[in-house]
């Protein structure tokens, strides 16, 4: 008899439950997981089915595919790497160049910030991260000192944009500069992340001059401050892009919607919904959401890209004057898929994966328990795999 693995939402929820109880360092059995990869699949199929539904009300979607990664007119049957509303000229270079080009290349140098986002991948952390060196920067996994670059330059293939992050740039952004001044000498495009805080328009004409290309806020990490909005204005003078890039939360979206007309009117060009994603350091500030797995990769509350599509929406019924992008769990599964490919990988070769030693079994307990989510589809589970049976 072929073996059906439609759990049940009650025979999944009765197992989750005996999952999350184990001792801490006792995984499941072989054909325990067995039941919990397909009560995962179970999940992530009612959220995906959910979702198709979603993104066929948003007038005017557009997907980034391989063959148009200026954008072309969404249907289901697309291979898109990444979806959005509005102009396409306002699309963020450095995500084209992130999906399509030679991928995300981060380059890093500040250790430090000046602020602690419940969303941050470093959340509880954040004072023991490792410094990249004095007058070092971190690239392709290796320190450089600025002088080395016209070396690298001449010994590799440029990438298509390099992106700097970990942790707030401004903290130290001096330093970046020069730097800055060579890639862009290079021919190389080039963004930043900030949460803007403290953030001068002397700083801004600086970055600008040096000639960063793109300008990314992080505006969730203020909840939409005045001073931040005002930032990103200024920051509009003398950057050729400026935009939001900020992890999709309730909270962000509330107030985001509350100040919305006041935001649009400082002329940025695109808003990056990022899917929130989390990892052992910020999933404690988000248990008690309705969770599911991408892919087996990422773990994200439902809740994030749901407020994502439904603000594509409305930005496409009010026809705002940026691009409002999808960056969701698949867009990231997408980019992985891009780089291996760059890099000369084996066919389905990619880095996307799950960001946990351990499956957090409790963590899926609040979406096994809401009432209101469904299965698309359940059977009883065969003999010798039911809650109660001696399953190893």
């Amino acid at each position: 008899m072929t073996r059906s693995f439609r759990i049940s939402k009650k025979d999944a929820l009765d197992w989750f439950r005996f999952f999350a109880s184990l001792p801490e360092g006792e995984t499941p059995g072989c054909r325990q997981q067995e039941i919990a990869l397909a009560a995962f699949w179970q999940i992530e199929t009612a959220v995906e089915t959910r979702r198709a539904e979603m993104l066929k009300a948003v007038p005017g979607l557009k997907a980034v595919t391989p063959d148009h990664p200026e954008g072309v007119d969404w249907t289901p049957s697309l291979p898109a790497c990444t979806l959005f509303v509005g102009p396409e000229s306002r699309f963020p270079a450095g995500c084209r160049s992130c999906l399509l080009g030679s991928g995300l290349s981060a380059i890093r140098k500040t250790n430090r910030c000046n602020a602690a986002c419940p969303f941050c991948y470093d959340y509880g952390l954040l004072n023991s991260i490792p410094p990249i060196g004095e007058g070092m920067w971190e690239i392709g996994g290796t320190r450089y000192r600025e002088e080395d670059l016209s070396l690298l330059f001449a010994l590799q293939k440029k990438p298509t944009g390099i992106a700097y992050v970990y942790l707030e740039p401004f903290m130290e952004i001096e330093k970046y500069y020069g730097v800055i001044r060579r890639f862009h000498e290079a021919g190389v495009h080039q963004h930043m992340y900030t949460n803007g805080i403290g953030v001068t328009e002397e700083q801004l004409r600086s970055l600008g001059e040096a000639g960063l290309d793109e300008l990314r806020f992080n505006l969730g990490a203020t909840n939409c401050a005045d001073a931040v909005i005002r930032a990103m204005e200024t920051a509009k003078k003398y950057i050729p892009q400026v935009g939001i890039e900020t992890p999709m939360t309730r909270e962000f979206n509330q107030i985001f919607r509350e100040k919305k007309n006041r935001i649009l009117a400082t002329g940025i060009d695109f808003i990056n919904c990022a899917e929130l994603h989390l990892n052992a350091n910020n999933l404690p500030n988000y248990l008690g959401e309705n969770m599911y797995f991408c892919r087996l990769g990422y773990l994200s509350p439902v809740i994030s890209r749901d407020l994502t599509l439904s603000l594509l929406k409305t930005a496409s019924e009010e026809q705002w004057p940026v691009a409002v992008h999808d960056c969701s769990n698949h867009t990231k599964f997408a980019r992985d898929l891009n780089l291996r490919a760059k890099e000369g990988g084996w066919f389905g070769q990619s880095s996307y994966g799950c960001e946990f030693e351990t499956i957090p079994y409790e963590a899926f307990l609040p979406v096994l328990e809401d009432p209101d989510f469904t299965f698309v589809e359940e059977e009883p589970l065969p003999p010798g795999f039911r809650p109660g049976d001696i399953v190893l």
